[in-house]
């Protein structure tokens, strides 16, 4: 349903390194504690730790909602360089002291941090990709920003990138 490239393809065109991204709470679904149907708690995320990198960004996208785009879910940059983990249950705050300078953006939704997976009642599973980037930079961004300014910084600053997919299925209403 997208007309717009994933974050994956837009901003990491001419990485060849790819980093492993897993987590202990997705294994090829995502569960309904992680979703806006659920307590809507980000996930914890683990990736491979990229020699040279000054910073990581995430950047969490929904490309099978109703819109002509993937629909953001997170953003998350300037991730320090010697972490390869994110907790489960980030605060929903533009700049975080745990980890210490970590920002996160905008979703498509208007709100800062994440905004977990909340495809319509009855629709077939939704596809979401948590895309980790390894950077040679710290982003030059203010906290809060929206995706597209965020890709737009790391333009060029792409060392290596990888993403974990995972499902989710709202069958019924919840009650």
């Amino acid at each position: 349903m997208t007309d717009k490239p994933m974050a994956l393809e837009r901003a990491a065109a001419n990485a060849g390194n790819r980093i492993s991204v897993s987590s202990p709470a997705i294994h090829g679904t995502i569960s309904r504690v992680q979703s806006e149907y659920g307590e809507g708690v980000s996930p914890e995320l683990w990736w491979e730790k990229v020699d040279g990198a000054k910073s990581y960004a995430l950047i969490l996208e929904d490309p099978d909602a109703r819109t002509d785009m993937p629909f953001v879910h997170w953003v998350a940059y300037n991730i320090p360089p010697d972490r390869t983990s994110l907790p489960e249950g980030l605060e929903a705050r533009p700049q975080l002291s745990d980890p210490k300078g970590l920002l996160q953006g905008r979703t498509s939704k208007g709100e800062v941090g994440y905004f977990g997976p909340r495809p319509p009642v009855g629709d077939p599973p939704h596809h979401y990709h948590f895309q980790v980037f390894a950077l040679d930079r710290e982003l030059d961004v203010p906290p809060g920003a929206e995706c597209d300014e965020v890709l737009h910084a790391m333009r060029g600053h792409v060392l290596a990138a990888g993403e974990l997919v995972g499902t989710y299925q709202q069958a019924s209403e919840p009650g």
